[in-house]
């Protein structure tokens, strides 16, 4: 699993987000795990322009996550079927790409009691978990989201106080 990530600066923050989504992977039935993500920080104006421009939805949000492929809540795809998926730059599979409103995570953080870290990689995993078909649609999905996230976050003592 390689992330590609861009605006922060942070080596910790780097390698906790790199650790979740390892865990992220380990914790869904997927096989084949030669993945790369790309995380990026943006501010409000990027993110609103984003949201406008793929959901027609002209605000602001947290997070956006962009996947290149198809799954289904993590389910295993036939990797011959995928070969041309393959970049041949870094023999890796792109997974999509997650966007992370900054600010809207500092003013989240504080809301909500916690540190910045934690919301960065909450969003982090929320917006992967994306990327691997897992949807909050209805409410039995979103319930399954939030405990999956919550479970890797609490293995990696990332807690919400």
């Amino acid at each position: 699993m390689k992330v590609y990530f861009n605006n922060i600066k942070s080596l910790c923050l780097k390698r906790k987000i790199k650790k979740i989504f390892d865990c992220a992977l380990k914790e869904c039935p997927i096989e084949y795990k030669a993945f790369s993500v790309y995380l990026t920080l943006v501010n409000k104006e990027k993110i609103q322009e984003l949201n406008n421009k793929f959901r027609n939805i002209n605000k602001s949000t947290d997070v956006l996550s962009f996947p290149n492929l198809e799954l289904n809540k993590g389910e295993n795809f036939n990797y011959k079927e995928m070969i041309k998926e393959i970049n041949p730059g870094d023999g890796l599979i792109n997974l999509g790409d997650i966007i992370i409103c900054d600010s809207i995570a500092k003013e989240q953080a504080k809301i909500l009691g916690h540190s910045y870290k934690r919301e960065i990689c909450f969003l982090a995993i929320h917006g992967f978990l994306h990327l691997l078909g897992y949807d909050h649609i209805n409410n039995d999905d979103e319930i399954e989201m939030n405990m999956l996230t919550d479970n890797i976050l609490n293995k990696y003592n990332i807690r919400r106080n």
